[in-house]
């Protein structure tokens, strides 16, 4: 049956009256209610007695046990919907307001119902963890709790034991979930777990990626500092080694002057003119064939 109902903005439930939302709001703190259109069925399975409160839960509930029979009890337990909140609940919420005193309130660990938390307990859960989801979730459903377990695994006091007022009243949960979907959901959590680790690593594997490539980037550069600084090196050294050669020519050259001019010197010829310095071999060549003769 579509109508109005209500819906918890901060853990998503679907609540179909003002006094499911006061006891929502009681167990889990939770205060950001507003209106849905979504309609709030009371869908139960005639097999294992489990309450489906959509269409989507119904067929979720099949698709995981088989079970295909279901009884519609919505209109069984169909209540108006209003968002103002009851005078005598205003009143009494006042009344406990007034008559509250400066003495700190017992706290107690709240009491969830067993089943859920033997379930959770089978699924790995710790037994503080288990609770606190239980407690957190409304003491409604295995689904709920591991959602929550998923939605606040981050969560600093996750693993710490929920406490409350020695005076608060939790109602018992409805029906769990059966043993073949705690199954199910078990697999599902370890599934999402296991999604969650494979995004990390591919996360970690693009980072190491980005890593391999500024530092191939950075050996390349050195690399091709090192190569130019060779070229450079290479260029020095060889321009080195020819002003060493034209210094040694130049050594000979001065060298085989200095002899020629002491040869003409003992034959007893004139020191040979600058001008003539080009053409030095031709006296040369007459002095022997005159001295031959």
């Amino acid at each position: 049956m579509a109508g109005v109902s209500l819906k918890c903005g901060d853990c998503g439930a679907l609540l179909k009256s003002v006094e499911e939302a006061q006891e929502h709001a009681e167990l889990t703190s939770h205060s950001n209610f507003s209106e849905s259109t979504e309609a709030v069925l009371n869908l139960v399975c005639s097999s294992c007695g489990k309450p489906c409160r959509s269409k989507i839960e119904s067929d979720l509930h099949t698709k995981r046990t088989g079970h295909t029979e279901f009884i519609d009890k919505t209109l069984e337990a169909a209540k108006p919907i209003s968002l103002e909140v009851p005078k005598v609940a205003k009143e009494s919420e006042e009344a406990i307001a007034a008559g509250s005193t400066s003495e700190p309130e017992e706290m107690v660990v709240p009491e969830v119902d067993k089943k859920l938390l033997e379930e959770l307990e089978a699924m790995g859960f710790p037994t503080a963890r288990a609770t606190r989801a239980i407690h957190f979730s409304g003491n409604t459903s295995l689904e709920a709790a591991v959602n929550w377990v998923v939605e606040h695994e981050a969560d600093p006091d996750i693993d710490q034991m929920p406490m409350v007022p020695v005076n608060r009243h939790v109602e018992a949960s409805k029906p769990s979930l059966t043993p073949e979907e705690m199954k199910l959901k078990a697999q599902e959590l370890r599934e999402r777990a296991r999604k969650k680790k494979e995004e990390e690593e591919r996360r970690m594997e693009r980072e190491r990626e980005k890593e391999r490539i500024r530092v191939g980037k950075e050996l390349l550069e050195a690399k091709r500092i090192e190569e130019e600084n060779e070229r450079k090196r290479l260029v020095a050294l060889r321009k080195a080694e020819k002003e060493e050669e034209k210094r040694a020519r130049e050594k000979i050259r001065q060298k085989l002057e200095e002899d020629k001019a002491e040869r003409r010197r003992k034959l007893g010829l004139p020191p040979e003119e600058p001008s003539a310095a080009p053409k030095p071999s031709a006296p040369i060549v007459e002095e022997k064939k005159r001295i031959a003769s």
